[in-house]
């Protein structure tokens, strides 16, 4: 049997791949002289530029920013409860809508018992006001004044002339229309402000900490130190306001009963709102409180008066330091200019928020600025 050869294989060769030559795109020029005026024209412009376009867009949406920073503060001032119901071994989750639950509670409460009778006393104090007014002529120095000068008659007929046919609310908000976008905007507004709200008590511990790793290390405890008091301290600022207000409110409420004045529960809802105001607040309720009891007689709006300014100097110097005594002391002349300011840029709001924002800036100047220059 004749034996089979064995096949040799030949190696097969690799072919080479033919290595295409870079293209040439020329030689690499000099930089950018950064030192020549076009460079610097243009770098200045592009600035100005994006910095014209980042301020519109910002103008464009400061309604929405508003609504942001009221939401923050009154998150601030419910914090304060929320941690009243985490020290008792409540969730945080469980804390926040136990403390939302109350208040919705009681805001749904204080709607249906005083709304009816608020609404009431409103329409019937714009309706009767021409006769209040015209009823300060009564007295003898304000008639003599009116008479001199004719203060009386041209608020009179300003008034007249506002709410005749009943077309004083329609007036204010301009047209039918205008009131309609005015019910519309506040109910969003208003939506709008429950839900950051929740978000901001909800995610406050979240978004803290996240914001206090954007700091060094070396840092970050003394920073998140300062920060949670600025957090703490502006709640209870925020919380003791609302509190306060609601004092001045009830006590003009009361102080209407005891002397039988008209409309009571408008004038106190009045005082709540306005006993927010920084400053001038209680100047304009004592105002508001004092013609309206003028209407009835001199001797009831001496009594009003003097016992409006005796509640003053009772919340001055007996309350407010109770029910602020968690939170900073703010110097006279930095309300001032910080109600000022608030109220020049953002009106009511501004001037009842510049208040809390100034006692943060202050923390941080006694805690950062002030040791750090001391040492320098």
């Amino acid at each position: 049997m004749a034996k089979l050869k064995p096949t040799l294989k030949r190696p097969t060769l690799a072919r080479k791949k033919k290595v295409a030559a870079p293209e040439d795109f020329g030689t690499i020029g000099a930089p950018l002289n950064h030192s020549h005026p076009f460079y610097f024209g243009f770098v200045a412009a592009s600035g100005a530029v994006i910095a014209i376009t980042l301020l519109r867009a910002l103008a464009s949406a400061s309604q929405v920013f508003v609504l942001i920073v009221i939401s923050l503060f009154f998150a601030m001032g419910l914090n304060p409860a929320v941690q009243f119901f985490e020290r008792r071994r409540l969730s945080r989750n469980k804390s926040v809508a136990a403390t939302v639950s109350l208040v919705i509670v009681f805001v749904g409460v204080f709607i249906w018992v005083a709304a009816p009778l608020i609404v009431d006393q409103v329409n019937a104090l714009i309706n009767n006001a021409p006769q209040l007014i015209s009823d300060l002529k009564n007295n003898s120095t304000i008639n003599d004044l009116n008479k001199n000068y004719g203060i009386i008659d041209t608020i009179e007929n300003k008034v007249q002339s506002s709410i005749k046919d009943g077309k004083f609310v329609i007036g204010a908000f301009g047209g039918v229309i205008g009131v309609g976008k005015a019910v519309i905007s506040g109910a969003l507004s208003t939506l709008t402000i429950l839900v950051l709200t929740l978000y901001f008590l909800a995610a406050l511990p979240t978004v803290t900490q996240d914001a206090y790793r954007l700091v060094p290390a070396s840092r970050r405890p003394r920073v998140a130190k300062i920060a949670d008091a600025i957090i703490f301290r502006v709640g209870a600022f925020v919380g003791g306001q609302i509190t306060i207000s609601f004092f001045a409110g009830v006590f003009i409420f009361i102080l209407g009963l005891v002397l039988d004045l008209p409309y009571k529960g408008a004038l106190g809802l009045v005082v709540f709102v306005c006993a927010l105001i920084p400053l001038i607040g209680h100047f304009i309720g004592m105002t508001i409180v004092t013609l309206i009891a003028l209407t009835e007689r001199p001797l009831i709006a001496v009594i009003a008066l003097a016992s409006y300014i005796v509640y003053v100097q009772f919340e001055n110097y007996i309350l407010t330091p109770r029910v602020m005594k968690r939170s900073l002391s703010i110097p006279g002349l930095v309300t001032i200019i910080a109600a000022l300011i608030g109220t020049s840029l953002l009106g009511l709001v501004g001037g009842i928020l510049a208040v809390p924002m100034a006692a943060a800036v202050i923390l941080i100047l006694e805690e950062v600025v002030y040791p750090k220059a001391e040492n320098s």
